[in-house]
């Protein structure tokens, strides 16, 4: 089974879980299709768990699959809560207490996080909460690696020679840098990075001639800031965006205009499409 895409999201995750939890193993997976596998593994003595595939309603998180709500049993081998199909797994590594999590994404289960110890022993609710937040924030990452995804696909298709298009354009471009600061996956955020270069040098417009060859650099704030004055947004619609305060949105502004040789956020603007560094 090939390895889903996010397995970095589910490693930093882990490594919280465990933090979080005071548990020294967790592990888990996404679904790759329609099949769950334990894809990571974090603090394991063994690899008898690794690319183990769990069937939904089948042990304890192919449970947590088809309940779509976290579960702990405080001794695996003895639980008469859950079925038994992968027991020699478990007992591989020596585990007796497990807890389990589903990761839900736009209501549909995407993966489980599991956190153990190798003592039988009821888990308290802190460790479930930190295991539950830590699930949460997972799907939050997975929600964006989503969009990227999404708007990636947009980048590759041929543009029309249609203002309304170009328009569409310029907003991906900027969903684009907005989400590429969100990424946890260094791949694929060079891969976002990497479209908004190629959207940046398409054109600055139906009909408008190839963009010159960038007389300044601007830093990678300084062309998000400008991207979304781009786009139409005021200094507080881009620091609520960009997760940064007004005030330095707005130095960051007057940085590029600088550099740009711009007077006011238009030109600036102009500017930034005719050197190629905006769309």
């Amino acid at each position: 089974m090939a390895e889903p895409d996010g397995g970095a999201d589910v490693r930093t995750a882990l490594l919280r879980l465990r933090r979080r939890g005071g548990l020294p193993v967790a592990f888990g997976g996404l679904l790759a299709g329609r099949q769950f596998g334990i894809s990571e593994l974090s603090g394991t003595a063994t690899p008898s768990l690794r690319g183990l595939t769990v069937s939904a309603g089948n042990g304890l998180g192919g449970k947590v699959l088809t309940l779509a709500r976290p579960i702990a049993v405080p001794d695996y081998p003895l639980s008469r809560a859950i079925s038994h199909e992968y027991d020699a797994a478990v007992a591989g590594e020596g585990l007796r207490s497990v807890l389990a999590v589903p990761v839900v994404v736009r209501g549909r289960v995407r993966g489980v996080l599991y956190g153990a110890l190798r003592r039988p022993l009821a888990l308290g609710d802190r460790t479930v909460a930190a295991a539950v937040e830590t699930a949460r924030e997972l799907e939050q990452e997975l929600v964006v690696r989503d969009e990227a995804r999404r708007l990636l696909s947009v980048t590759r298709q041929p543009v029309a020679a249609d203002p309304a298009v170009w328009e569409e354009v310029r907003e991906a471009h900027v969903d684009l840098r907005t989400l590429a600061h969100r990424v946890a996956d260094p791949q694929l955020r060079a891969q976002l990075l990497a479209a908004c270069g190629r959207l940046a040098r398409a054109a600055a417009g139906p009909g408008a001639a190839a963009p010159e060859r960038p007389a300044v650099e601007l830093s990678p704030r300084e062309l998000d800031v400008l991207a979304c004055v781009a786009a139409g947004a005021t200094n507080a619609d881009a620091a609520d965006r960009l997760g940064l305060r007004p005030e330095t949105v707005k130095s960051y502004l007057r940085s590029s205009m600088r550099k740009l040789g711009a007077h006011t956020r238009l030109q600036a603007v102009v500017a930034a499409r005719r050197s190629g560094l905006l769309p």
